[in-house]
């Protein structure tokens, strides 16, 4: 049987009516909307896109959020269309099953781990960060940090990480609740998207008398910039590539604040316990994602017109807990701001790390219906109807990567495990229109195929503009999945022995 033995549509739509056997039908458009909302708006705004401005872009930042927002809008519009088309929870992976065949399917499902399973860890490594703002720096460096991170203080002291415990603790937490149920998860989700969305505005309004146009001169960052050194005189930043400065610079900054964007399509993984995903998927997908891109471009100009660029890469001043820094720092009238934003956002971070590992749950689960991991990922709890098996599987390997992997990591590769599955989305639908025309679309992806093959542009585009330490890593990892998948998930593909 061929590697790209595709799913019948049929059978996949059969799996996404399961009755009472499967996931519960418990969400309305609004859930779904604050579902994408809670998952996009957290370490991406509040932490990247210091990094981003700091790294590459400078004030440009904000370009950088449109070239990210148009890529993802062209994806979106893509994954809207196959979210109403095939309400099951596998997103991607299930779409590319029926589009493009197994092994495609198996390579993007383990592409997600990447933009999933590590985006959660990143964002617990962030949570992490401003825990120790809030307690202003009563965490001990060695105890909420990885054992690869080290700096030297402005005393000369070095301090090397051993474990990042808070990261630990939080992942523990939301995994309980998961396992409790998803109306709860939706519900607990709904308050935090509401407070940390009063957040951001605040900072946008209150922050925008603070602006200062020097900062903002010049707007990208010119060629020729010194690299950023420490105490101890090492390179924490350098601006001699191509994607570090000028245009090139906008466009690395994209690659960066591209995971500022990812959540939307964590949305589609919940298109089978939405109760109207015909109409409730597009509104949900679509709907998070233009608000949150208006947000993000007000928050970047104001962000980097208060505090100067090149002070979000000290990691003595505004290179951890940014948003806080640049409060405490510069908007002198706000220091209560300070405290409450960075309780808003350790809420807002909470609800990015649940909607992540559920996400990543749902695919899991998906999976193992098909044969290609393991049963254990598939069994729903008894009486919560939730992967729970799947959570806790997952709750071990994200919390060995937040607890001892640098956060800079784990997001770069998040963003190449989303990158990478929106452009075989985009081809998706693109390959669907083509060979299965007949099929009804409840929703439609406007001027196919000119959206689909942008995206795919856009989207690798990007890819390519991520570092090469992490695309080494990336394609690592992907290698490492195609040794699973002829090793394992061949052989007990339930399609493959014909279940």
């Amino acid at each position: 049987m061929s590697l790209f033995v595709k799913k019948p549509l049929g059978q996949l739509l059969a799996q996404a009516d399961e009755g009472d056997k499967g996931l519960k039908r418990t969400l309305g458009a609004g859930n779904l909307i604050a579902l994408g909302i809670g998952a996009i708006i957290g370490a991406g705004l509040f932490v990247r896109t210091a990094a981003a401005a700091g790294q590459a872009a400078g004030p440009a930042v904000t370009i950088s959020f449109i070239i990210a927002a148009i890529g993802c809008a062209f994806a979106g519009l893509c994954y809207a269309e196959f979210a109403a088309m095939i309400p099951i929870a596998g997103s991607a992976y299930a779409y590319s099953y029926v589009t493009m065949g197994e092994l495609v399917a198996w390579i993007i499902g383990w592409a997600l781990i990447m933009e999933y399973a590590l985006g959660a860890a990143t964002v617990s490594i962030a949570w992490s960060e401003y825990l120790n703002k809030l307690f202003d720096g009563g965490i001990p460096y060695e105890w909420s940090h990885s054992p690869f991170e080290s700096f030297t203080d402005s005393a000369g002291v070095l301090h090397k990480g051993i474990i990042n415990a808070p990261a630990l603790i939080i992942l523990l937490l939301l995994t309980l609740l998961l396992i409790k149920g998803t109306q709860e998860s939706a519900m607990v989700n709904a308050v935090i998207v509401f407070i940390k969305v009063a957040i951001v505005i605040l900072f946008i309004v209150l922050g925008w008398q603070y602006i200062r146009p020097e900062n903002h001169t010049p707007y990208m960052i010119p060629e020729g910039t010194a690299a950023v050194t420490d105490s101890a005189g090492k390179v924490i930043a350098d601006y001699t590539g191509v994607f570090k400065h000028g245009w090139g610079g906008v466009l690395g900054g994209a690659a960066i604040v591209f995971f500022a964007f990812i959540g939307f399509d964590a949305v589609s993984t919940a298109a089978q316990e939405a109760k109207n995903p015909k109409r409730d998927m597009p509104i949900g997908i679509l709907g998070s994602l233009v608000v949150c891109t208006i947000l993000y471009i007000l928050f970047g100009h104001v962000l980097t017109g208060v505090a100067n660029w090149q002070e979000f890469v000290d990691p003595e001043k505004g290179r951890e807990a940014s948003v806080a820094y640049a409060i405490s720092t510069y908007m002198v009238k706000y220091q209560w701001l300070s405290t409450a934003v960075t309780v808003a956002i350790l809420a807002g971070f909470s609800s990015v790390i649940l909607v992540m590992l559920m996400g990543q749950s749902r695919i899991f689960y998906t999976m193992s219906n098909d044969g290609l991991i393991p049963k254990a990922f598939g069994v729903l709890h008894p009486k919560f109807k939730t992967p729970y098996k799947a959570n806790w599987i997952l709750f071990v390997f994200v919390g060995l990567f937040a607890a001892f992997v640098p956060g800079h990591v784990a997001g770069d590769l998040t963003s190449f495990g989303t990158l990478f599955a929106f452009v075989l989305v985009s081809a998706g639908v693109w390959i669907l229109r083509v060979k299965s025309p007949e099929i009804e679309r409840p929703f439609k992806t406007p001027l196919v195929p000119l959206v689909p093959i942008l995206g795919v542009i856009v989207c690798t585009a990007m890819i390519f503009a991520l570092d090469a330490q992490t695309l080494k890593v990336a394609f690592g990892w992907m290698a490492l999945g195609l040794v699973v998948y002829f090793v394992y998930s061949r052989h007990h593909s339930k399609l493959r022995n014909g279940q």
